[in-house]
């Protein structure tokens, strides 16, 4: 437990400023990657085995990226410039989605869409660490994780009026992403100020091993948390194909990023206070026991009251967890490798994500859509058990 917070402490204005900055850039992303799955399988011709090997090879792609740009954050001592650029790619390859022909394209478009998350994302976080006083840690990272999902929430929706208002045109609804990426990047640029930090002599390189030494054993297991997660937890692809079994249209599609993001943005600032005080191991242990339900429902049937709800606990379970997990690494991650830690975490998690989105792929070509929730459903069994043996003294608390 934690020390009561102080009457005075609150959330600077720059984490909010970043959490409109990723509300603006998700709305953007979402507003394709809502459609895209479906435009993958019904105008390209993709199986679900090349859409789950586009989706990990994207994820992996992005989460890679940032043990680099991670690390460099901290050479450079300034976060703010990497996250520039990495939002600015981000908005420039949206228009590439548009004038996709082929399941080849779409990857290069992701690929160069995710390069940008990648040089954004260790950056970002660690800039969140940076601007939040240590008793509302959980509480920063939960607003800015909940904005970041209002974004993937009004994605969806704008996706599903233009669809409505433009007969079904997908590549038009596709070439409006551009303008709400502006507008993140423009956001950035002039609302955010990352604090100063005295520089005293030259940094040393964060990924020499005796820098890589200074992280402790406790961010180890913290990574190895997180990698399970990921491998528990594939593409959220693979919710839009069950509810597609289950009637929904093109059109309609991304409504179910609407359910599982509604849920996801409702819960991660709630979830993110209570981290403050409560013990996070208890906290992951919630959220385990959440995914395995939606394993569960949705492994269930295909109707849509059962997809419906399946897709309304994977939202709880990422709300519960995703804020939880960046907390935990700005815990036991000494502050001048912040970025280092967030970028290490992402690659074990980004190799992981590549993992579980093919595997998905395959048990859903082979055995069914069954097989493939049944599956992720024992993988966050084991996780628990982990977790379990692990002990608290192996989590931050």
């Amino acid at each position: 437990m934690t020390a009561a917070r102080p009457a005075g402490s609150r959330i600077p204005f720059g984490i909010v400023a970043l959490g409109l900055v990723s509300l603006l850039m998700d709305t953007s992303s979402e507003l394709i990657h809502s459609l895209l799955p479906a435009f993958m399988s019904s105008v390209l011709g993709a199986s679900a085995l090349t859409i789950g090997a586009i989706e990990g090879l994207a994820e992996a792609t992005a989460l890679v990226v940032k043990v680099v740009s991670g690390p460099l954050s901290d050479w450079l001592g300034r976060r703010k410039p990497l996250a520039v650029l990495g939002y600015g790619l981000g908005t420039l390859s949206k228009p590439l989605f548009a004038l996709a022909t082929s399941p080849a394209l779409v990857l290069g478009a992701r690929m160069i869409d995710r390069v940008g998350k990648g040089l954004r994302g260790a950056p970002r976080d660690a800039l969140v660490a940076d601007l939040a006083p240590p008793d509302v840690r959980g509480a920063a990272f939960g607003l800015r994780q909940s904005l970041d999902t209002v974004g993937a929430l009004m994605g969806p929706l704008l996706a599903v009026g233009l669809m409505l208002l433009w007969a079904d045109d997908v590549r038009a609804v596709f070439r409006v992403a551009i303008i709400p990426g502006v507008l993140a990047v423009g956001l950035l640029v002039f609302g955010v100020r990352e604090p100063v930090r005295s520089r005293r002599g030259p940094r040393p390189n964060p990924l020499r091993p005796r820098e890589l030494g200074r992280l402790p054993p406790r961010y180890w297991w913290v990574v190895g948390v997180g990698a399970a997660f990921t491998l528990a937890r594939f593409s959220e692809a693979f919710l839009v194909l069950r509810a597609q079994q289950g009637g929904l249209g093109m059109g309609q599609v991304p409504l179910v990023f609407v359910a599982m993001n509604l849920v996801y943005a409702l819960s991660a600032y709630p979830f993110g206070r209570l981290s403050d005080s409560m013990s996070h191991t208890r906290l992951l242990a919630l959220g385990l026991v959440v995914l395995i339900g939606a394993d569960a429902v949705l492994a269930w049937s295909s109707h849509w009251g059962w997809v419906w709800l399946g897709i309304s606990l994977w939202g709880l379970h990422m709300g519960i967890t995703q804020g939880l997990l960046a907390t935990m690494v700005a815990e036991v991650a000494p502050a001048d490798l912040r970025g280092t830690a967030y970028g290490f975490f992402n690659l074990l998690s980004g190799l992981a994500m590549l993992v579980a989105s093919v595997v998905a792929g395959l048990l859903w070509d082979r055995l069914g859509a069954p097989a493939t929730f049944i599956a992720g459903a024992a993988f966050s069994v084991l996780t628990l058990v982990a977790i379990g043996a692990g002990g608290p003294r192996a989590l931050p608390r």
